[in-house]
């Protein structure tokens, strides 16, 4: 069993899109979405949820008004102003760090169990889906990644599929590294912009740091020829392959209005380029 992770050191790169392409395209395989913070894959794949289950992400504490005795030493040692002056715990600004229950000498503080998401898993006409939904304003979305791979992997394990396809979260973050955890190969979604360009070497820094093999898309490569030029001469200088380059293409948007993986949507010359990519994907993964 192979794991492919599609990551893009920023959003809006056309991650999900090529995900979607790829999840219509590979055979015996488990998705996953672990863009966990803004999952937005399974609109492309509409789910039938099978299974529902709770995340719990960090304690929050409790203060039990009835046995405290207003000493304010667990106000004074709130980095994060979570407890007001009379003694109510904010449960959005509290971390969960536990400073205030070690420091309450008559022990009125708790730390209570904080259900922050839940992770599905679900059926797709593409195969099976795990995903996830962090709720607004939690933590810990690194660990509900964690999560859901470690579920991915046990599902496809019993369904001996051929390859875990994971999309992965934007940016460099907590996430990102505990989607990079034992995959085989990340492929990296660039655009030809500065920004694009930077997050783009930012986020194959941290794979190669956690000793990833990488390849690279570009994608909407048309809108600004010279930095493509420039980051497929950063990809040679790093000997990481360049699979692919796909132009704008209007027809991605209208595949996207309608809900649809864009290479289940159209067969033009653009979902060949994706087609194409995908062979040399399954090249590397064999290698």
């Amino acid at each position: 069993m192979k794991q492919l992770l599609i990551i893009s050191g920023k959003g809006g790169t056309g991650k999900t899109v090529i995900t979607a392409s790829l999840a219509h395209l590979l055979k015996n395989k488990v998705i996953v979405d672990c863009d966990v913070d803004a999952a937005d894959l399974h609109i492309l794949l509409h789910p039938r949820i099978k299974e529902k289950h709770s995340f719990q992400g960090m304690p929050k504490a409790e203060i039990d008004l009835e046995q405290c005795t207003g000493c304010g030493e667990c106000i004074k040692v709130c980095k994060y102003d979570a407890i007001s002056p009379q003694f109510i715990v904010d449960p959005v600004s509290c971390e969960g760090c536990r400073v205030c229950k070690y420091i309450c000498p008559v022990q009125a503080i708790t730390m209570k169990e904080n259900i922050s998401g839940e992770w599905y898993i679900s059926e797709t006409e593409y195969g099976l889906f795990l995903h996830a939904k962090l709720g607004i304003a939690e933590e810990n979305s690194g660990k509900l990644v964690s999560v859901v791979r470690q579920r991915a992997k046990e599902t496809a394990e019993k369904k001996n599929a051929d390859y875990v396809l994971i999309d992965g979260p934007p940016g460099i973050g907590c996430p990102v590294i505990a989607s990079l955890s034992g995959i085989n190969l990340a492929l990296i979604v660039t655009e030809p912009t500065i920004s694009g360009i930077h997050d783009m070497e930012r986020v194959m820094n941290v794979a190669s740091h956690f000793g990833v093999r990488t390849a690279c898309v570009i994608n909407k490569f048309d809108i600004n020829i010279e930095n493509t030029e420039r980051i497929e001469k950063w990809c040679e200088s790093r000997k990481i392959p360049v699979l692919g380059k796909i132009p704008f293409d209007e027809n991605i948007i209208e595949s996207i209005i309608v809900n649809k993986p864009f290479v289940a949507y159209s067969r033009n010359p653009t979902a060949k380029i994706i087609e194409d990519i995908k062979e040399k994907l399954l090249q590397l993964l064999t290698q």
